[in-house]
């Protein structure tokens, strides 16, 4: 079985089988089923792998992962007014705003259940360990998402130092840092293995947010849902941009304009999403790919690549190092295909 399939159908089972099903639980079991990636999880059994470890060890850690990603998501998804989320309508517009945070908290709940059940598999000072460290994800996390919805909400857009700030703390630790080294952990590696395969993390991790920001621009098919090999983008175009979200690209444009333009790219970003047109939207978007902003940033995420590359020769050779030079593959974005 596939690691994605094995954990989601892993993920399904932690959900309790009870009422209130239509109000909670049906709505905490949702986005899982929806399908995804689930990138993050399989970093944690692969890098388990990689440094001699059981991937059943790293089950819990790994399956904790995926719910605190499902909990984020339905946050993201209303902090950011998001209509789509794996090519279906956003939680909160299907069941409100009120049961959809309420869902999501109790996945956080249950993030903690599950990251309790490493007491009955691992030793004590492991477990403890692996909970510890991934509570700094989620602090991370949250501080970044902080910095990346703040500017939102105070009107203001960051320097390339303060961006490099955020999605090193947001996308960074929670995408691949704090899933590569959770990993680690598990299977005791080096403290030297353990740096090094955090910088692996941060690389890909980083790299993936920027893949995803092109993605948002120029992938078309977003009502198809994303999976571990293939399907679509499952959210809506653009829809950074009806946000105004504050992005490498958004950086990148505002940086390459002429000044008037520069002042109307500001105003469509500063603007709220029911005001942004799709005109809006395409005319960012034109510009984005005749400034060459689009391009600047795949060139970043094939730098983000490059970084991946050099830390993973460092790394132990073994089958799981195949894999995950396969997830670095996918940060490599061809612009002119």
């Amino acid at each position: 079985m596939a690691a994605s399939e094995w954990i989601g159908e892993e993920t399904i089972l932690c959900f309790p089988d009870g009422e209130p099903k239509e109000y909670l639980y049906d709505l905490m079991r949702d986005y899982p089923q929806r399908g995804g990636k689930r990138f993050r999880p399989a970093l944690v059994l692969l890098c388990c792998e990689l440094f001699g470890g059981d991937p059943e060890d790293a089950l819990n850690s790994a399956v904790a992962l995926e719910l605190f990603h499902n909990f984020a998501l339905i946050h993201d998804d209303i902090e950011d007014e998001s209509l789509l989320r794996r090519g279906k309508p956003t939680l909160h517009l299907l069941h409100g705003i009120a049961l959809a945070l309420n869902s999501g908290d109790a996945l956080l709940g249950l993030v903690h259940e599950t990251l309790l059940k490493n007491h009955a598999r691992l030793a004590s000072t492991t477990a403890v360990r692996i909970h510890q460290h991934l509570n700094k994800v989620m602090r991370a996390t949250f501080e970044g998402q902080a910095l990346d919805i703040g500017w939102v909400a105070k009107r203001t857009f960051p320097d390339r130092t303060a961006y490099h700030e955020m999605i090193g703390r947001k996308t960074g630790w929670y995408s691949g840092k704090g899933p590569c080294q959770c990993g680690a952990l598990i299977a005791d590696a080096s403290a030297a293995d353990f740096d090094t395969v955090g910088t692996f993390g941060e690389a890909i991790g980083i790299g993936f947010q920027i893949r995803d920001d092109l993605l948002n621009l120029t992938e078309k098919s977003e009502t198809e849902a994303p999976s571990a090999g293939a399907g679509g983008y499952g959210k809506e175009r653009g829809g950074d941009i009806a946000e105004g979200k504050r992005t490498l690209i958004t950086i990148e444009l505002l940086e390459r304009l002429e000044a008037k333009d520069a002042e109307r790219a500001r105003n469509i970003l500063l603007q709220t999403r029911e005001q942004v047109s799709e005109s809006d939207i395409d005319w960012c978007i034109a510009q984005a790919e005749s400034t060459g902003a689009l391009d600047a940033a795949a060139d970043y995420c094939q730098k983000q690549a490059d970084l991946a590359t050099s830390a993973l020769k460092k790394l132990p050779k073994h089958h799981a190092q195949t894999l995950l030079a396969e997830l670095v593959d996918y940060l490599t974005i061809d612009r002119k295909a």
